[in-house]
């Protein structure tokens, strides 16, 4: 359910904008996304972990604003990150 440092600085360093970038909302929504993939795993295995699924609703939640924040910016922009990220169906 945690990502590894070196797994979100892979992260980090596929989304960053820019060489010191460690928290855009690119890169926040990235790790986001990972985190909820992770969090969805475990909860499929431990149906009863109703804090765990609290929690990945937060995690939703906040994705779903940021992603909001980069569309109202930049429409394009945001086209291009869910294509990357591989949500939105």
């Amino acid at each position: 359910m945690v990502l590894l440092q070196q797994d979100k600085q892979e992260i980090i360093n596929t989304y960053q904008t820019h060489p010191t970038d460690t928290g855009s909302a690119d890169v926040q929504v990235a790790i986001l996304t990972e985190r909820i993939k992770s969090l969805s795993g475990h909860l499929k295995t431990n149906s009863k972990d109703h804090s765990s699924r609290r929690g990945l609703m937060k995690m939703i939640g906040q994705r779903k604003r940021l992603l909001a924040y980069i569309a109202k910016h930049d429409r394009q922009h945001y086209r291009d990150l869910i294509a990357r990220l591989g949500i939105r169906g």
